[in-house]
């Protein structure tokens, strides 16, 4: 039997009214697809820890639109819907401050903006993708980058 490593997180919305949408993957493999986030929801997903390879997770927030961030007169936000991400772990060892180090999130401003990458927070407010690539056996990934 091929040894596995359990990835959790939690995943929750700011505004349960706002109809967004989440995804997560492992590598080219969609383990969750959730067209309406409403409430926390706990992932997780088993992933083989072999020898000497490359993993990739991949957090996808979709169908945000205009409609789902209020702003003033001044073009200030005064409200604004998010996914939030909370307490990432790898077999209950919680990635903390490496998670801020280690993801990207790629997005375009909902398409007002060129594509960026950032560094990753926990909160998601624009259509796109938070990528955490990481190597087995997980537990020497995790000695290297912390």
């Amino acid at each position: 039997m091929t040894p596995t490593i359990t990835i959790t997180f939690n995943i929750n919305s700011t505004d349960a009214t706002a109809e967004l949408g989440f995804e997560a993957w492992i590598n080219e493999r969609k383990f969750l697809d959730v067209e309406h986030v409403k409430e926390t929801q706990k992932i997780t997903v088993d992933v083989d820890d072999q020898d000497d390879a490359e993993h990739e997770l991949r957090l996808v927030l979709k169908n945000k639109t205009t409609e789902h961030t209020k702003v003033d007169e001044n073009g200030n936000i005064i409200a604004d819907a998010r996914l939030l991400i909370k307490d990432l772990a790898f077999d209950e060892i919680q990635l903390g401050h490496m998670l801020v180090e280690q993801a990207v999130y790629t997005h375009d401003f909902n398409g007002t903006g060129a594509t960026t990458q950032a560094k990753f927070y926990g909160e998601m407010g624009c259509n796109g993708t938070v990528s955490l690539k990481f190597a087995t056996p997980m537990y020497l990934w995790l000695l290297e980058h912390m």
